[in-house]
């Protein structure tokens, strides 16, 4: 049986850089362009067989984490890997999260990632 897991936060933070209301350049602790263009490789884009075999040889998922608390999901991250995102591979291991259902985003999100940077906006 596998261990099951709670996240420990379920709701958006204010400053969410996938909140259509968040211009990035406000994120505390100041912004990086070239952190959040890394932050691509966190997004699912390479086909479902690829992203289960990347399950089952147990290789690390990339996370985005909160900018607020880096021990955390992003939550809009999570919403949108979980829904339009199709990230399966997230999908698989989230069947084991106690709180999913506490999930939490807050206004009108971002269709994609690339609308989450600044020159997109």
């Amino acid at each position: 049986m596998k261990k099951t897991f709670k996240l420990k936060r379920t709701v958006q933070c204010a400053l969410c850089p996938w909140r259509m209301s968040t211009d990035p350049n406000t994120i505390p602790n100041g912004y990086s362009p070239e952190k959040h263009e890394n932050l691509k490789r966190t997004v699912a884009s390479s086909g479902a067989l690829e992203q289960v075999l990347e399950h089952l040889n147990k290789k690390p998922l990339r996370v985005m984490a909160c900018h607020e608390n880096h021990e955390a999901h992003c939550i809009g991250w999570l919403h949108h890997q979980l829904g339009d995102g199709n990230n399966i591979r997230l999908r698989i291991d989230m069947m084991n999260c106690e709180n999913l259902e506490e999930l939490e985003i807050v206004g009108p999100q971002h269709a994609t990632f690339e609308d989450t940077l600044p020159e997109n906006k």
